[in-house]
């Protein structure tokens, strides 16, 4: 059996970061890392969850889900550890990432768009390359709401055609038709609706971590332009409050 250092690569992993003088890079380079890394599981994580609610299996599906969400957690809580850095310590090393930006994370556009929050210009951003294909296939694909909804009518539910085969590179529009099987979902199938409201879970932890992340870039660099040339906190708070899923949001009147 390989030993632990091997079987997990730590120095091919403990070699990728590379800060320069200043001490506070360092924490700023492992954050980042860390971020890809759970960006690549989440995706890990959807991968199987579209198999799983494909093959009818609920109860796996959910466990799914609760992986993703724990780690959305995960996610939030890191924004502390950004948070003891001082907008005079980011300072020191803000210059060294040049034309870098959070903003060309193909893995966390690739999130964006399974939860169904497309853009071509997320696509156009990106050079050409396999990180561009992946995005490319993404974008074209069904996002989870499809997957869901494709679910619901497997199990004998009535979806809106409209819903079912809608283009999947446009965003998630509210459907009021789909909105009553919803409710029904939620008054006689308490498994189901259980998993709706892990939906809902997953719809709220993403906002809440879009919230963390504006505060903390408004704590580090105030309203200032973002690296990269990006727009900073005033883009990223356009972000914010995008429901991923409106329909289970628009039916909370309903009950």
């Amino acid at each position: 059996m390989p030993a632990y250092a091997d079987y997990l690569m730590l120095d091919r992993l403990l070699e990728l970061q590379q800060p320069g003088d200043d001490h506070d890079e360092m924490l700023f380079i492992v954050i980042h890392q860390t971020y890809e890394l759970w960006f690549k599981q989440i995706l890990h994580e959807f991968d199987r969850l579209r198999e799983l609610l494909t093959a009818d299996d609920l109860p796996r599906a959910g466990h799914a889900m609760k992986r993703v969400l724990t780690i959305l957690k995960v996610l939030v809580g890191q924004v502390d550890i950004l948070e003891t850095m001082t907008p005079l310590e980011f300072l020191t090393f803000r210059a060294r990432l040049e034309s870098g930006s959070g903003f060309q994370s193909a893995q966390f556009r690739e999130v964006e768009f399974v939860l169904g929050h497309k853009r071509r210009t997320a696509i156009d951003h990106l050079p050409a390359g396999p990180e561009r294909e992946k995005l490319e296939r993404r974008y074209r694909e069904p996002a989870l709401w499809d997957w869901f909804a494709r679910f619901v009518a497997a199990r004998g539910y009535p979806v809106p055609v409209e819903v079912l085969h809608r283009d999947v590179t446009q965003p998630i529009a509210p459907s009021p038709a789909f909105q009553p099987t919803l409710v029904n979902i939620y008054r006689t199938d308490p498994a189901l609706a259980a998993f709706c409201e892990r939906l809902v879970d997953l719809d709220e932890g993403v906002q809440e971590w879009r919230y963390r992340h504006v505060k903390m870039v408004e704590r580090t660099i105030g309203t200032k332009p973002g690296t990269g040339g990006s727009a900073g906190a005033e883009y990223l708070r356009t972000t914010l409050l995008r429901p991923a899923f409106p329909d289970l949001w628009a039916i909370r009147t309903e009950f």
